[in-house]
């Protein structure tokens, strides 16, 4: 094959202000640990800030103590970012509402049929979604995989969007496949 097959997200990299809003928000309000500093090899007037999203990946921040918050919402155009999303536990998503009315932060919560999604800005406006399946995979399975059955029986039952009982189908349907050993 001569196709390039990639693995995963590596990580992500935004433009930032300065480095105390970038930790202020990615560590402060997010939970996000700093994990180090160091100047941005591409572009020396910035530093490149790195934050652990929880996952063993990165999200890194350029800074630049001359900048300011944009106080603005991101574009929303062709070729921009319409928002990036973090996984939750049940339990972080449940709290979440609360801790960001603490912090002064405004958001919105949706149900979003297979998932539950809470949208907030950062100091730069990006869009930020904390994001909570409403299932978990059975073990040796992926999310994907019971998304992806999930969608299937939707599409089967002629029904708008994904719902619990679309999950609760594909997870049943997914360990009915499983080898069994018989007595």
């Amino acid at each position: 094959m001569k196709k390039m097959q990639v693995q995963g997200v590596h990580h992500i990299t935004l433009v930032g202000s300065t480095k105390q809003s970038a930790v202020d928000f990615w560590q402060g309000a997010l939970g996000m640990p700093f994990i180090f500093e160091q100047p941005n090899l591409g572009k020396p007037d910035e530093n490149h800030l790195y934050f652990d999203p929880g996952d063993g990946r990165l999200l890194t921040v350029f800074t630049n103590e001359s900048r300011q918050d944009a106080g603005r919402h991101a574009p929303r155009e062709v070729g921009c970012v319409e928002h990036v999303a973090f996984n939750v536990s049940r339990a972080t998503f449940v709290q979440a509402p609360a801790r960001l009315r603490d912090r002064g932060i405004d958001f919105i919560q949706r149900d979003r049929g297979f998932m539950d999604s809470i949208y907030l800005h950062d100091p730069n406006g990006l869009k930020v979604e904390l994001a909570c399946y409403k299932f978990e995979a059975p073990e040796g399975f992926s999310a994907v995989d019971v998304l992806m059955k999930a969608h299937a029986l939707r599409v089967e039952r002629g029904d708008h969007h994904i719902g619990d009982e679309h999950l609760a189908d594909a997870i049943e349907l997914l360990l009915a496949t499983r080898p069994r050993l018989t007595p």
